[in-house]
């Protein structure tokens, strides 16, 4: 089968792409460095032609409501309308475990996007996944200096691997709507991830952690990022997939 994957070069993107060559299937990378803007349709019709599924996990990084709801709105409805008329058979759409529970900015675009999929004029299924193994890093990775501000929040991580993985065995079967949540096989406080990270990278820096105002912070620590049910759990803990990702630290002359 010949499977697109947008945002194909991002972090998700890259492994699903993998994934998907690993499964002996075809993937096509729909990505702006490849000439294919989702925004704004440009390059979508040559490049979904033969294609039997697309699996979007295309992003933007942002807290505002508006530029999340337009950026997903656009994206998900380009594709749609391009999948319908190149007469592709299934959509799938990467997700968030308490994405509806939870309200920031950013999730109102992924709302939105969930609403396109399952009422779109494609056949579609969302899988929501926990944060990644990789959150607290990519976290830390947009703060400098000595002090690092992390939110406190409950999280039951997974791998982004694992979740690929997930997304491409979507791909070739059939929709499926609302697939069953994907989490990971522990559940954390985000602060000791942090630390833990820093901790693993020798770095020198204090994580502090800070109480976010309001209801979206109470549902963030009171569990609403949580499964709250049954559901494939991840099999790669925190620590295993930190101690395979971290570089061995130099000791110091």
């Amino acid at each position: 089968m010949r499977i697109a994957v947008a945002g194909g070069t991002g972090m998700v993107g890259g492994l699903v792409v993998e994934a998907l060559r690993d499964a002996k299937q075809e993937p096509v990378v729909l990505a702006r460095s490849r000439g294919i803007d989702i925004t704004t349709g440009m390059g979508l019709a040559q490049a979904l032609v033969g294609v039997d599924a697309v699996v979007d996990v295309s992003n933007v990084t942002t807290t505002r409501r508006r530029t999340s709801v337009a950026f997903f709105t656009a994206g998900t409805e380009n594709l749609l309308a391009a999948e319908q008329r190149a007469g592709i058979r299934h959509h799938v759409a990467l997700s968030i475990v308490g994405v509806d529970r939870v309200d920031l900015g950013y999730y109102a675009g992924k709302r939105r996007q969930e609403e396109l999929v399952l009422t779109g004029p494609v056949q579609g299924s969302v899988l929501r996944a926990t944060q990644f193994h990789e959150f607290a890093g990519q976290l830390l990775a947009r703060m400098h200096g000595p002090l690092a501000i992390v939110p406190h929040m409950r999280v039951q991580p997974v791998a982004a691997r694992e979740v690929a993985a997930a997304l491409a065995a979507l791909a070739v079967g059939p929709a499926v709507g609302m697939a069953p949540e994907l989490a990971g096989p522990q559940e954390h406080e985000l602060v000791d991830l942090a630390r833990r990270v820093v901790h693993a990278h020798g770095q020198r820096r204090r994580v502090v952690g800070i109480w976010v105002p309001g209801a979206a912070g109470r549902a963030m620590t009171g569990g609403s990022l949580l499964p709250t049910g049954p559901g494939p759990r991840g099999s790669l803990t925190f620590e295993q997939w930190l101690s395979a990702s971290t570089p061995p630290i130099k000791p110091s002359r």
